[in-house]
């Protein structure tokens, strides 16, 4: 079945459309999965819009018919997902133009937004509505509108809740703060998206999970979800500081927790005036500069001491967080790069937030999962076709005792 088949069967009005979506969503597996949904969406809108002008949809016997198909024509349309193939529809007599392609500028931004309120607000089908209007289609029926959410939900419930296959040692999570609409006020939760490395030394999206990042009865059902997926294997957790998070690390998971280097020295700043800025972050990066464990512990014991005379709050705050901010330093030393903080997470992070800050106010916690979800999907199909992440080959150093390799020396021991 190709694109060219969106029209309404007379037997079943909605099956030819959902045959032809699910087809082109299963098709859209090569990092182009955006692109592929709004040449689907456009070419749905293109074939109501023209069942509507002929005035019966294809191989339907009506008096009101006016002339029938006759092939397409093929266009493209340049846009910020980049180039749409689209296929035009023919009529025998007469001809038919989409209106949206004669104004390209304000056409994108229609797009956009149909596809967007898909996403966030597929209950509300007047809203869509209203934009295929503004892109000048007519004769979208709300049922034609509604069915669109149906099939993307599938496709990231799927990729959300997929199994997850061999040991992931590493595993990252960031909390990235939406606005939601919950009870009639607008509250802040948080999502939370967990990214974790295989034994291949490819990454992965593994998961999402929306609620109160603080509480640690969240944090345990989130990574239990993940443990009951197949997330085995995990040797160390890399997150910011949240409160009930380490907790849940222990009891679900039993891995080594190291706390975000870059938040952390937010927090230890913050005990210092904004003139000693400088000079006191790179006294603290000092210690992350040692060849191990072992000598980064030393410095950092040593430059505390020397900050605590004058900051005492700072050097107890580096007393009570050294085991968790050094924590990578007990792992091989090619992939430390990528463990001491959530940076590797910051270009996904500022995807989510691009596309979060449009919508502004999430209308329930289902449409974040909807449009956070299908991010996700399309960067992770983006990753597998990337270079490996990690080196495979220090992977083995994980199996190595630490008696034998000094370079994994165990947080408690330390």
């Amino acid at each position: 079945m190709e694109l060219s088949d969106f029209t309404l069967s007379h037997e079943d009005p909605m099956t030819d459309d959902r045959m032809a979506l699910m087809e082109a969503l299963q098709k859209a597996d090569d990092g182009n999965f955006l692109r592929s949904l709004a040449e689907t969406v456009l070419q749905i809108l293109m074939e109501a819009d023209v069942e509507g002008l002929i005035g019966a949809g294809r191989y339907e016997r009506s008096g009101e018919r006016s002339t029938w198909r006759n092939g397409y024509r093929d266009r493209s349309l340049d846009t910020r997902l980049g180039p749409l193939n689209l296929r035009i529809p023919k009529l025998r007599t007469g001809s038919y133009f989409p209106p949206f392609l004669e104004a390209r500028k304000t056409t994108e931004k229609a797009l956009v937004s149909v596809i967007q309120e898909a996403w966030v607000a597929g209950v509300s089908t007047r809203k869509v509505d209203d934009l295929v209007q503004a892109m000048g289609l007519s004769g979208i029926s709300k049922s034609q509108v509604s069915k669109l959410c149906k099939e993307i939900d599938e496709r990231v419930g799927a990729f959300l809740k997929r199994p997850l296959e061999g040991e992931w040692p590493y595993l990252w999570l960031d909390a990235t703060y939406l606005k939601v609409r919950e009870g009639g006020r607008i509250v802040s939760v948080a999502a939370i998206i967990a990214v974790a490395a295989n034994r291949d030394g490819r990454r992965e999206i593994v998961g999402l999970h929306i609620g109160p990042s603080e509480a640690e009865t969240f944090w345990a059902t989130f990574l239990k979800d993940l443990v009951r997926r197949g997330l085995r294997g995990v040797r160390l957790v890399i997150s910011d500081a949240h409160e009930g998070l380490k907790a849940a690390i222990q009891r679900v998971i039993g891995a080594t927790w190291q706390r975000c280097r870059v938040h952390f020295m937010r927090n230890a700043l913050a005990h210092v005036s904004k003139g000693q800025h400088t000079v006191v972050a790179a006294a603290i990066r000092q210690a992350f500069l040692q060849p191990d464990h072992k000598a980064a512990s030393e410095t950092w014991r040593h430059v505390a001491d020397q900050l605590r005379v004058r900051w005492p709050k700072l050097g107890a705050l580096m007393d009570q967080a050294e085991a968790d901010v050094l924590a990578y330093m007990t792992f091989p030393s090619q992939h430390r790069v990528k463990l001491h903080s959530t940076n590797p997470l910051e270009r996904l992070n500022k995807e989510v937030k691009r596309r979060a800050d449009v919508v502004g106010i999430f209308p329930n916690e289902e449409s974040i999962i909807r449009l956070i979800g299908a991010v996700l999907l399309e960067q992770n199909d983006e990753w597998q076709l990337q270079h490996r992440y990690m080196q495979v080959e220090a992977m083995a150093e994980l199996d190595v005792p630490p008696t034998e390799n000094p370079t994994l020396i165990s947080t408690e021991a330390a």
